[in-house]
């Protein structure tokens, strides 16, 4: 495992910010990690990356205790942090050479050249970092994260404050670099998660609440399924509630139903019956999906009690 965490609490005085979380992370994994605010995210993602040590349990990262190696993990470790931290009086160039002085990177000019291409600074490298656009400061800070090679990537809320044009240049360069690295991904763009993420973790309270394939997430509110029909005539709430797997069917106009099923019973058959039973003709038939945003906001709503 790329990233392993087992049993970790980590407390503010009286406050419990984590409570006994566990999960792994494999290598070459996109997994986005949510959570609303207050939740753990950043402050199990600065464990993770030797920045804040946890007060119980442990953390392993290439099979490195983050304890007991922090330095050797932190060079294996790009970290992209919510509040991105850059020498805003510094140029671009000058600033991705000053950090790979730090990491005492062999050719050093070459590397940099790498990584200007790679996150698009072409245009923007002889600018000050003060100069640059929400979206290039990004970007600096994605290739300051990048630039000595690690294995691992922490990035936290990477997407915040960028525009539409800017967003999809940020995902798509993550998953061009999650085809080769192990990604940790926060963020509260759900559409982010289901564009780019394999596998999401969602953390709640400081505690872990899901943690499941991006695809197979909906299995958890599987119970229940929805699907969306038109008919040209109106009917009745009670006659389609008669339909065997119906649980609910709401409407504005008689004409649109929303109906509530169980999941595990097909309607659709049954449904056309009906419309021909009731002389209805079926204009249009959509089976509601159930997206990672309704997943979260279930989810988090549940373990607060709304």
């Amino acid at each position: 495992m790329s990233i392993k965490v087992e049993n970790v609490s980590k407390l503010f005085g009286v406050q419990k910010a984590l409570d006994n979380v566990s999960f792994e992370v494999k290598a070459g994994e996109i997994v986005g990690f949510l959570g609303p605010n207050g939740a753990g995210k950043s402050t199990m993602m600065k464990i993770i990356t030797a920045f804040q040590p946890a007060s119980s349990g442990e953390v392993f990262v290439n099979g490195m205790d983050v304890s007991k190696e922090p330095l050797k993990i932190k060079s294996q470790i790009g970290y992209l942090a919510e509040q991105n931290p850059l020498y805003y009086d510094m140029y671009v160039r000058e600033s991705l050479q000053f950090t790979a002085g730090i990491y005492k990177i062999d050719r050093i000019k070459e590397r940099v050249d790498e990584m200007i291409d790679l996150v698009g600074l072409q245009k923007e490298q002889s600018k000050k970092i003060g100069e640059l656009s929400k979206g290039y400061k990004q970007r600096v800070g994605l290739a300051q994260a990048l630039i000595h090679d690690p294995s691992v990537l922490i990035l936290d809320e990477p997407t915040t404050g960028l525009d539409p044009n800017q967003l999809d240049e940020i995902r798509g360069l993550i998953k061009e670099i999650g085809a080769k690295k192990t990604v940790m991904l926060s963020t509260h763009i759900m559409q982010e998660v289901e564009a780019i993420c394999e596998r999401v973790i969602i953390i709640n309270n400081g505690e872990i609440v899901a943690n499941d394939q991006t695809s197979q997430l909906s299995n958890i509110f599987s119970q229940k399924a929805i699907i969306e029909v038109e008919f040209d005539k109106t009917t009745s709430a009670s006659k389609i509630q008669k339909i065997k797997g119906v649980i609910k069917a709401t409407s504005a106009d008689d004409l649109k139903w929303q109906i509530e099923h169980e999941a595990e019973i097909d309607i659709r058959n049954d449904l056309f019956q009906f419309a021909v039973k009731e002389e209805l003709s079926v204009l249009a038939l959509q089976k509601q999906k159930t997206s990672i945003e309704d997943i979260f906001k279930q989810l988090t709503r549940q373990e607060a009690g709304i």
